[in-house]
């Protein structure tokens, strides 16, 4: 069973050396990159193939930096084998405050940068946090403005931001399983629990029910599988434990 590990959750690891030689260790055979690994592309590439991993999923920058840096970022993709291209998240002034208009002029940039990026020969989606789910004064859902004004994303979903966010995963699932390409696995705690992480929780050791959402996701077609921390106390506690849990799903 392939594994992949988001590499943000390790970005204050002791060094991307150790990070990747836990990884291989502890069975994971997937990385997914985020900026902090970009610098040095052949460092990162020597050390997925030292520890037996691939990075088939990446991250790269808000919609803005992306489309500045569309050149650099399809290369550096291409250089460590990445296939699927994810933007992370709004720009500031979406966060929060969001209207309708600034909404779907998102979504139209993102329907252009998907067409740029397959024309390059490789895929390209959205990852989702809770802003996504927050109704706008008219009522309108900016997750459903995304997906219906930019036909040609795919959708890595954060199941977990679905839930900060109020929203039903499962129905999300069914409703858009043509789109949903990826998904990010992490769990939140019990309310009370893991102040210091800011709630969230090791996988398998949280309030979500990951068995059934795993199988949900694999019902619709999802193999990529990425385990994710936003703010992890213990790099590697989260990591052992996150990869025993998804294996016993």
């Amino acid at each position: 069973m392939d594994v992949s590990f988001q590499l943000y959750s390790a970005r204050e690891h002791t060094s991307w050396k150790d990070t990747f030689e836990l990884l291989g260790k502890l069975g994971y055979t997937q990385v997914e990159g985020f900026g902090g690994v970009y610098q040095n592309l052949d460092e990162t590439r020597s050390l997925m193939a030292a520890n037996g991993l691939s990075m088939p999923t990446a991250h790269f920058f808000p919609i803005g930096e992306f489309e500045e840096n569309f050149v650099q970022t399809i290369a550096a993709a291409k250089a460590l084998g990445v296939k699927q291209l994810y933007c992370p998240a709004p720009e500031d002034d979406l966060r929060e405050n969001g209207t309708l208009e600034g909404w779907t002029e998102l979504a139209q940039r993102l329907e252009v940068a998907a067409k740029r990026v397959q024309d390059a020969g490789l895929r390209f989606g959205w990852h989702n946090h809770h802003w996504e789910f927050m109704a706008l004064p008219g009522g309108e859902i900016p997750m459903e403005l995304i997906l219906e004004t930019a036909p040609s994303i795919e959708w890595e979903m954060d199941v977990a931001w679905v839930v900060r966010g109020g929203a039903d995963p499962m129905a999300w699932i069914e409703r858009y399983k043509d789109r949903i390409t990826a998904a990010h696995v992490k769990d939140i705690a019990t309310v009370g629990e893991c102040v210091d992480e800011d709630g969230w929780a090791d996988v398998g050791h949280g309030t979500l029910d990951w068995p059934a959402l795993t199988a949900a996701l694999r019902g619709i077609g999802v193999e990529v599988f990425v385990m994710e921390h936003d703010k992890p106390a213990d790099t590697e506690r989260f990591a052992s434990r996150s990869i025993t849990s998804f294996k016993s799903f």
